[in-house]
């Protein structure tokens, strides 16, 4: 079991030494905070920085992140102002803003006005009143022009439109023309040019000063971090019970981690008070896994985080998903690109612990959906070169063969569903129905697998029956209660249906698998036959039919291996062995800045 063991820790000190302790406590990072008094007008993204705002700082933070190149950072604070920094960083961010808006607009205003020309517009004066008068005229529907009185003239023409210029003393109507006149504006093109080099211009410095600003960046993020430290502290100040003289912190506490809260406690002068986890309580879940396989536990805190009574299901879920990810994907080719892409963002994902723990996660898929690939063997698509077809053991278009393997996968995967639940119930009676489900399925899958009925009546008998008599939790105490528990018996072997359906669920891991298979011979044979029919050029559509097919092949063939694979452990797996739904462990600590941010 790999949720860890939590006691309730009381800390008791003097009122002037409170604010000391908890930013002591903080630092340690060792309780999850329970609240002794509410204070619902408390907002932690309230307080300010050194006179700076909380959002103004992220805003600041987030632009600078996104700068493509960054400095090395400073990590010395003598000649930093964060007031100072987050202003220039906030100009810099607007007048980037701006000059882009107008960069866009001129670059667009250019690409219309290039087919005219460059041309000034005269005054009104020196047309005797005439004005020019632009249309942006379909070829088809120049032959319109010819009923008009007006006088224009064809200044260019394109394959799609004639680009006409009328005078006329005002703007002509509607059924003078064939289209709307076209807005050009009375700035020249040669003008517009010109403030276009020069806007590039400032935003290239803006950039280069942008970029010279990410030496910063460390430093901002450690103002940030202390203020949202500090605002959690006015926070956990507000929930703890206080006098004039002393106050009260309670909160949950790891027991194997006891040692180091009773040695804080001594060296601050506090009373420490430790308790168990009382019957009636709902103390939060704390998981603990090896590093190794706590990519299971990632996935488990994503979709539900189990009840603090209930099991820890990550490492059953982080072999079950590969397994599936493996079937699905079933090409070992496939596989190897996937631990490519891995392999490229294998030191970014590094930098944190969840990147960590998924990149472990990430190669176990790949190194099993490898294994599988070699097994069945396809290798993008094609057959094993020679020394390989001898690890070909499994054939994908054997569609009995593979229906019996994903059924029989997702039967046992059931199986150990159950056998869990009862193994957490064993004290009770109520562990003989899970048990009678184990019964009902072996029974069900011996009967398919061999075609007839034999003993499997006996076993599928024993295990209904199981399901009838101990399915109820309600106490035997007279007769009425013993129809209750045949009632909630009989409701309970309303799930026959359901159980029946959540193996043929794992149905899915053949035909995705044979989908993906299938498609990448599709993709061979149609890059060999344009190659074949067409001599020469046909080689380039061979290369460029083999790259965009199995690279929409690759990325659909992942996408269902996640949502199919994790679908099948976190809905069918978890309906049959974890009902309790908990909530996180969160620890009063001190967030954490990593200075090497590239």
């Amino acid at each position: 079991m790999s949720i860890q063991t939590l006691h309730k820790a009381t800390l008791i000190g003097l009122t002037g030494d409170k604010e000391q302790v908890l930013d002591r406590l903080q630092g340690l990072g060792l309780m999850h905070i329970i609240p002794l008094r509410d204070d619902p007008a408390f907002d932690i993204e309230a307080g300010c920085t050194q006179g700076v705002a909380p959002d103004a700082l992220q805003q600041a933070i987030r632009y600078l992140l996104s700068c493509p190149q960054k400095r090395r950072q400073v990590t010395a604070e003598r000649h930093f102002r964060l007031p100072d920094v987050v202003a220039e960083v906030l100009d810099n961010r607007k007048q980037h803003l701006q000059l882009s808006e107008r960069l866009d607009f001129l670059c667009k205003r250019i690409r219309d006005l290039e087919p005219w020309g460059n041309f000034e517009l005269p005054g009104d004066e020196r047309l005797l009143g005439y004005r020019l008068w632009f249309y942006l005229v379909p070829n088809y529907r120049m032959h319109e022009l010819k009923h008009t009185e007006l006088p224009w003239s064809l200044v260019h023409r394109d394959n799609r439109h004639a680009y006409v210029a009328v005078m006329a003393k005002d703007e002509p109507r509607t059924n003078q023309m064939p289209v709307a006149r076209t807005h050009t504006g009375s700035v020249p093109l040669n003008q517009l040019k010109r403030e276009l080099e020069d806007l590039e211009i400032e935003i290239e410095a803006l950039k280069a000063e942008r970029e010279a600003h990410t030496r910063w960046l460390y430093l901002l993020q450690r103002s940030m971090a202390g203020s949202e430290d500090m605002a959690e502290r006015e926070r956990v100040s507000r929930q703890t019970l206080d006098d004039d003289k002393i106050f009260a912190l309670q909160g949950w506490l790891p027991a194997a981690r006891a040692d180091e809260l009773q040695a804080f406690a001594d060296a601050e002068g506090l009373v420490l008070l430790l308790e168990a986890v009382a019957d009636d309580e709902l103390p939060p879940t704390l998981l603990d896994n090896p590093a190794q396989l706590a990519g299971g536990e990632e996935v488990v805190r994503f979709y539900q985080m189990p009840g603090y009574r209930a099991w820890d299901p990550s490492r059953v879920v982080f072999f079950s998903f590969a397994a599936f990810f493996a079937l699905i994907l079933s090409d070992a080719g496939y596989a190897l690109l996937l631990g490519l892409v891995l392999l490229f963002y294998w030191n970014r994902m590094g930098r944190s612990e969840t990147g960590c723990r998924l990149r472990v996660l990430g190669a176990t898929l790949a190194l099993f959906s490898a294994g599988w690939g070699v097994l069945v063997g396809s290798y993008f698509g094609a057959p094993p070169p020679g020394p390989l077809a001898v690890l070909k053991l499994v054939d994908m278009n054997d569609f009995d063969s593979m229906m019996r393997i994903s059924v029989v996968m997702g039967a046992s995967h059931l199986i150990l569903a159950n056998l869990i639940t009862a193994w957490r119930a064993r004290h009770r009676l109520t562990a003989l129905a899970p048990l009678g489900w184990t019964l009902v399925i072996v029974a069900g899958l011996s009967a398919w697998l061999r075609q007839q009925l034999g003993l499997e009546w006996g076993l599928l008998g024993l295990g209904l029956l199981m399901i009838l008599l101990f399915s109820s939790e309600r106490p035997m105490q007279g007769a009425s209660s013993i129809a209750w528990r045949l009632v909630d018996g009989l409701l309970a072997l309303t799930g026959v249906s359901k159980m029946f359906g959540d193996v043929l669920s794992y149905l899915r891991l053949f035909a995705l698998g044979l989908a993906s298979a299938s498609l990448a011979v599709t993709f061979n044979q149609l890059a060999t036959d344009v190659a074949a029919a067409v001599p020469g050029i046909g080689l380039f559509f061979e290369v460029l039919i083999l790259l965009a097919g199995h690279l929409l092949n690759f990325v659909l063939a992942v996408v269902s291996g996640v949502i199919h694979g994790l679908r099948l452990n976190l809905i069918e797996f978890y309906n049959w062995s974890l009902a309790d739904e908990g909530y996180a462990f969160q620890p009063f600590t001190k967030r954490e800045v990593d200075p090497w941010i590239t």
